[in-house]
């Protein structure tokens, strides 16, 4: 059987250690937890969000390089405004 796509709030109450939705919040926050917050007011936590890796490495593999831009495809194009002739 597969588990639910969201953390349950029993759930949310044991990862928070908090009952007010307000707190829950709050935790959520500072633990830099991924949540959303639903048309009640209460915090709906994807269990992604507490079972992936997201991007965190053991030291055998090597973390995604930063992004640059590809400046080579860019035109140059000439200032705007007046031009000497």
């Amino acid at each position: 059987m597969t588990k639910p796509t969201f953390l349950n709030a029993d759930e949310i109450r044991t990862l928070t250690g908090r009952v007010q939705k307000a707190r829950q919040i709050e935790s959520l926050r500072k633990m830099g937890i991924l949540f959303f917050v639903n048309a009640l007011g209460n915090p709906v936590v994807p269990r992604a969000s507490i079972e992936g890796n997201h991007g965190v490495t053991t030291g055998g593999e090597k973390p995604n390089p930063a992004w640059e831009p590809n400046v080579a495809c860019i035109q140059k194009r000439p200032p705007r405004g007046r031009y000497e002739e």
